[in-house]
């Protein structure tokens, strides 16, 4: 719920930042600075809560813990890429493909009831899927809508916007 809470309050700090350095709402530019301080705050747990984070990595995969700092090394360096206009759409897809590959995991942890905060088996259960599994589908929608389609003209094709 935290990553929602900073993707959300950075957009709307960003969007008001914006308006009042360029008199405009950068809806796009907003979005992606939220996208890309999510991920930064999203990092900081595979470095502070990795035993927990490496428990929700099925037990069949071995270097569990290089994995966690692995992952959090690339959701750093996608954060950065996506500050810069010539890596943006690459990261983007990167990311929607990331964001699926990760699912799986979100899956196992909340299957097994994993709290990787407290590195326990105190978890949410099943029932944080019903949370889980849309919100990985609205990072996976944002990242679309946000860094991808701003450049290839999809919004423009289907009139939702007039001008980018």
């Amino acid at each position: 719920m935290k990553p929602f809470f900073v993707l959300i309050t950075v957009f709307i700090i960003s969007l008001f930042a914006t308006r009042f350095e360029t008199g405009d709402y950068l809806h796009f530019l907003s979005g992606q600075i939220a996208m890309s301080a999510m991920l930064a705050f999203t990092a900081i747990a595979h470095f502070v809560y990795t035993k927990g984070m490496s428990m929700m990595i099925p037990t069949f995969i071995p270097f569990k813990r290089a994995i966690v700092y692995f992952t959090g090394l690339i959701e750093i360096a996608a954060a950065i890429l996506l500050l810069f206009p010539a890596y943006r759409e690459a990261t983007g897809w990167f990311l929607i493909a990331f964001f699926i590959a990760l699912l799986p995991a979100n899956i196992y942890a909340a299957i097994n009831h994993i709290d990787y905060q407290k590195g326990n088996y105190d978890g949410g259960g099943r029932q944080y899927l019903w949370f889980r599994v849309p919100l990985q589908l609205f990072f996976i929608l944002w990242v679309f809508f946000f860094v991808l389609a701003p450049y290839n003209g999809i919004l423009w094709k289907i009139g939702f916007v007039t001008n980018y």
